[in-house]
């Protein structure tokens, strides 16, 4: 069963599952992100969700965290069986800081909408389910952390929205999620809200950074997506 829950410092949130679980939301994610081609002005947002699937699947491999689950084996269902049989599950995970996580979880509504119109309207999309039910785990943890009325306005500003990252200027999760690494646990408790609502409104530090990046477009004939900040994560990260 796929678990996302907070990381004791706050910083981010720990994704968790059986290889079978991680794998099923990375091929969702990928089938519903479609071909880069198909949509050119998300490419930013496309590259930064799948950038999450590659965490994911290092998970996997075991180059994150493993852990050990109890499965409701107990010594009774060994006797019936006449077998032994392992009593706990392996569990991958990997954490995940909280912008770039959100930031995800949103975007995905974006491809959802572009597979719908595009793809596939299928009520019953198994891939368009698994999606859904990713972004609804990361949405369980919010009520909690920012307060049942900050969620909500987080909510109408959300709903407000139809494409949120349409030709977005991905860098800015990077700004977002260095911004979110310097506050303490308690700042990032008080704060988190906020940053959940500047990843859908573009907000005047937004429209600097998109200014900036535009003119460097424009003089090195870079895509927007294609621009590199000078923004550095430490290398040791206390989630």
């Amino acid at each position: 069963m796929l678990t996302i829950q907070p990381t004791p410092l706050l910083t981010g949130a720990r994704i968790s599952g059986d290889y079978w679980d991680i794998d099923q939301l990375i091929n969702a994610i990928y089938h519903i992100t479609g071909d880069a081609k198909r949509y050119y002005d998300y490419q930013g947002a496309r590259g930064r969700i799948l950038n999450v699937c590659y965490k994911l699947r290092q998970a996997t491999k075991g180059e994150h965290h493993i852990e050990y689950i109890a499965n409701g084996i107990n010594r009774g269902i060994q006797i019936k069986q006449k077998k032994m049989i392992p009593e706990k599950n392996i569990y991958f995970s990997v954490d995940i800081l909280w912008p770039e996580l959100l930031f995800t979880a949103i975007a995905l509504n974006d491809f959802i909408r572009l597979h719908q119109e595009l793809i596939d309207d299928a009520q019953w999309n198994q891939h368009i389910a698994a999606v859904r039910h990713f972004q609804a785990l990361v949405a369980d943890n919010l009520p909690e952390l920012i307060g049942e009325e900050h969620y909500a306005i987080f909510l109408h500003v959300l709903n407000e929205k139809t494409a949120c990252y349409f030709r977005y200027a991905t860098q800015y999760v990077d700004v977002l999620n260095l911004e979110y690494l310097a506050l303490s646990q308690e700042e990032r408790a008080a704060h988190l809200s906020a940053f959940a609502i500047r990843l859908v409104v573009e907000g005047e530090d937004y429209q600097i950074l998109l200014a900036q990046l535009m003119q460097a477009a424009k003089e090195t004939k870079l895509a927007l997506h294609e621009l590199q900040i000078s923004l550095k994560y430490p290398e040791f990260i206390d989630w």
